[in-house]
């Protein structure tokens, strides 16, 4: 398979969070809008496989994963852009997760933002 250029990843990584943005605003509406349906059990399953491999690989659990894709956050490199605070605060980010992505930064020699 070809690489893909950089405009075409740039591309296709806006679109991913467009749609990410857009999730979180239905999923927003449907909380307010329901009184009694549980809405947490509705996730898109496919959507979240096509994008977490990265962090699959990684070996973070289901609900951390989805935490970082819903917060625009597609690879370590994207960590870059947050604090680490901010990252704990995610829905579904454990000890456990925080531990495998700051390990992961210091081998890729990057840094969370302070």
């Amino acid at each position: 398979m070809a690489k893909k250029s950089p405009a075409k990843i740039k591309k296709e990584a806006a679109e991913i969070k467009r749609a990410a943005a857009a999730r979180r605003e239905e999923k927003k509406s449907q909380k307010l809008n329901a009184q009694t349906a549980d809405t947490n059990s509705e996730v898109d399953l496919e959507y979240y496989a096509s994008v977490d491999q990265v962090w699959q690989e990684l070996g973070l659990a289901a609900p951390a994963r989805r935490a970082l894709i819903d917060d625009g956050l597609f690879k370590l490199s994207d960590l870059r852009k947050t604090s680490l605070a901010a990252v704990r605060e995610l829905p579904g980010m454990g000890p456990n997760a925080i531990r495998i992505l700051t390990a992961e930064m210091k081998k890729a020699d990057l840094s969370f933002r302070r």
